[in-house]
């Protein structure tokens, strides 16, 4: 299960053969710098192998996002994530540097809040992100989500929950 194609993007299931731009995109300083460090290569390949359990267990998870020409872009998906000791179905996204900023993560989070609330008929929705991460927040605010509650539980001291139901 996939969500729908937008009208620049189109999503498929990551896998091995994705090492390259994934290791690339999060190995990227700018694209990490919120994170506590950027990730390795083998750490994009467990990043990847973590998503394919993913969809083997649940049906989704973070998925490449491409144009509608094939040219990889970054992840977005949906995955369950611990928040102050509850499990809450989050959306995430990480574009690539040079295409950050052209509305890519508010087009394909989008779509995801989408299939989580047709598909999945989840009945809510967080993205979980780190309190300076003013871009990522926005994206978030643009599908609607508000500050709910902050999570003292993650590899930084404090991570912002914004939430909403669907």
């Amino acid at each position: 299960m996939l969500p729908d194609a937008t009208a620049r993007l189109r999503f498929r299931q990551m896998d091995q053969t994705d090492l390259d731009d994934m290791a690339a995109m999060l190995g990227d300083p700018a694209v990490m710098t919120y994170y506590p460090a950027p990730k390795t290569r083998n750490e994009a390949s467990n990043w990847i192998a973590w998503n394919e359990e993913n969809y083997a267990e649940y049906g989704f998870g973070l998925w490449i996002v491409e144009t509608l020409a094939g040219d990889f872009l970054g992840d977005c998906g949906l995955t369950w994530q611990e928040v102050n000791d509850h499990l809450e179905l989050e959306v995430g996204y990480h574009m690539k540097n040079e295409v950050q900023g052209h509305g890519f993560a508010t087009e394909a989070a989008n779509a995801c809040k989408e299939f989580a609330r047709d598909v999945l008929q989840a009945k809510t929705l967080v993205a979980i992100i780190h309190p300076e991460n003013i871009a990522s927040q926005r994206v978030a605010e643009k599908l609607g989500m508000k500050h709910v509650e902050d999570d003292f539980g993650g590899s930084i001291a404090v991570r912002t929950v914004m939430g909403m139901e669907l």
